[in-house]
């Protein structure tokens, strides 16, 4: 089963982008974030003709994710659990079901700039909120992942200019704390458990040449529970991607699992 994540920065921008690579590399499930649409403007039937179950979670211009899957799905519920009042669509999950069914979390954490400020306190508050949910996928002792778009730069070999970042949400020591603690839960990070070299990066900014002088950073991540790393075959990322037609700013990361 090949599960990716691609925040693809708009769903209009990469009507033809994300269709192109989906052909190219037929993942089973995709996991969409910052789709900026509301469900009803979602072009399902551009998908659905391609084979795929689609299962949004849309906000108006903002936000936003999807499930892309061609393996039935159950179960799906949308939003993070524990603010009711939260009304920023940036949580989608599902459980998969193949040979050996896995639950599927896509996620969009905030950014959190600038820091200080609210939408920073956003951002550690909705990781306090992840942290609870991760624990209950942990206590399932099912396999299970989460993935998308965290906005975290866990290390600083996952930045090409780590000094850049200092100061920034994604790299605060408050951040980087919060998604420690939910790592030692008993995440596995699934890039790194196959990937150990730097220098490899799944966002680089539109600005200043970033992709090819490849000043990018490492943000978009699999955490997995020990019932699904069990399950692990392959993490890659798609960096070639940026590089094409009106591309996303990231680019797709994705996961073979024996299931």
């Amino acid at each position: 089963m090949k599960i990716a994540t691609y925040n693809i920065n708009g769903i209009k921008a990469r009507i033809n982008a994300l269709p192109d690579w989906l052909k190219e590399r037929q993942p089973d499930v995709a996991l969409l974030q910052e789709i900026k649409s509301i469900d009803e403007n979602f072009p399902r039937s551009l998908f659905e003709d391609m084979g795929y179950i689609v299962e949004t979670h849309g906000q108006k211009s903002f936000n936003g994710v999807a499930i892309l899957s061609k393996i039935p799905l159950e179960d799906v519920t949308r939003g993070l659990p524990g603010d009711d009042s939260d009304e920023q669509a940036r949580w989608i999950e599902a459980t998969v079901m193949g040979d050996k069914p896995v639950r599927v979390c896509g996620l969009y954490l905030p950014n959190g700039n600038p820091v200080p400020g609210p939408k920073y306190d956003y951002k550690l508050a909705w990781m306090e909120r992840l942290y609870q949910r991760a624990t209950q996928l942990l206590n399932a002792e099912e396999p299970a992942l989460m993935a998308g778009d965290f906005n975290i730069i866990p290390q600083a070999e996952d930045a090409a200019n780590p000094d850049a970042w200092r100061d920034d949400a994604l790299f605060k020591p408050e951040s980087r704390a919060a998604w420690r603690k939910i790592l030692n839960l008993g995440f596995t990070e699934a890039f790194r458990a196959r990937n150990p070299l730097p220098e490899q990066y799944s966002f680089w900014d539109y600005q200043a040449g970033a992709w090819n002088r490849n000043q990018g950073i490492r943000i978009d991540h699999f955490l997995m529970t020990p019932q699904c790393a069990d399950l692990l075959t392959d993490c890659q990322i798609d960096s070639e991607i940026r590089g094409r037609e009106k591309p996303s700013d990231h680019v797709p990361v994705w996961v073979d699992l024996a299931a």
